[in-house]
This record gives structure tokens, C-alpha cells and sequence, in this order.
């Protein structure tokens, strides 16, 4: 049985922010303080299918650390890659198993054309995940105030 968010399209930012791989890290840096994210989505000019992600602690570990320049060194050079996906259409426990063999935290999701549509991360699923265990929570306390007014 599916829940109303059992399905990745359900918890996905639809708001992406995404860069060419052309774009310098210092851009990239300055397109995540705009619109308050920490990973972009790589993709080809005018193209709306995913290349690579980059996130902030990318930029910082394999470029800030070591004391490369932040203004010639470009998304492209330092973006995951091969890049993980999921689908809009997919299970929550897909991505989560999706996540898991990757060793990722965030995934772009795609449509079945292959066109990025949205972004879900590990906070997102989590946060649904708490929100069932807060249901199921309630329900035992229901039935157990309902058993004890009942066998008074």
C-alpha cells in the first residue's frame, strides 16, 4: 500500500539550482549562497538532463583545503561523477537503497525522458520517516487510552 509520501516525486524539491560544468567554483559557491542550497546539479547548456552534482563540501575539500583556485577550477573538474539518479515515479526505499550503494546523500531525480525535475535528499526522507513514526506513535497511545477507558 502506498502513503501519500511512499514516492519520491512526494518529498522532491522541485527547486534546483544548477550550473554548466563550465561554471568556477567560486561561482558555484556564489549560486549556492543565492539560493541557499549546498549541492548543484551540472548540466549541459541548454539541456535539462543531469551530468554531475557538486556540493559545498566538495568545493571545499578538493579545492579550498589544498589551496587550488577557486576562479579557474570549474564545477566540471570536481563533480561527482558517474552521476547517481533516481526517478520521479520510484519507491522512497529505492532511493534510500540508491543512496546507500552510492554513498550519497543527495539525489537528482529525473522523469522518465532521463530530464532532471527535482532533487530529493537523506534530510527529506528522514523527515517523512519521522512523521510515520509520529503516527504510528499516536496510534498506540489511542489504542491503549481506548483499552484502558474500556477495562476500568
Amino acid at each position: 500500500m502506498r502513503t501519500p509520501t511512499s514516492l519520491v516525486r512526494d518529498l522532491a524539491s522541485r527547486e534546483v539550482v544548477t550550473v554548466p560544468s563550465t561554471a568556477t567554483l567560486r561561482q558555484c559557491a556564489q549560486a549556492m549562497r543565492a539560493g541557499h542550497v549546498g549541492s548543484l546539479i551540472l548540466v549541459d547548456a541548454g539541456s535539462a538532463r543531469p551530468l554531475g552534482l557538486v556540493t559545498d563540501r566538495d568545493i571545499i575539500l578538493e579545492a579550498v583545503a589544498v589551496g587550488l583556485d577557486v576562479d579557474t577550477m570549474t564545477a566540471g573538474d570536481i563533480a561527482t561523477r558517474p552521476l547517481a539518479t533516481v526517478r520521479d515515479e520510484d519507491e522512497l526505499v529505492e532511493a534510500m537503497a540508491r543512496m546507500r550503494e552510492c554513498g550519497v546523500r543527495r539525489l537528482p531525480v529525473v522523469g522518465v525522458d532521463g530530464h532532471l525535475c527535482g532533487i530529493v535528499a537523506l534530510d527529506d526522507i528522514v523527515a517523512a520517516v519521522a512523521e510515520h513514526a509520529t503516527s504510528i506513535v499516536s496510534v498506540i497511545a489511542a489504542e491503549k487510552a481506548k483499552e484502558s477507558a474500556t477495562r476500568r
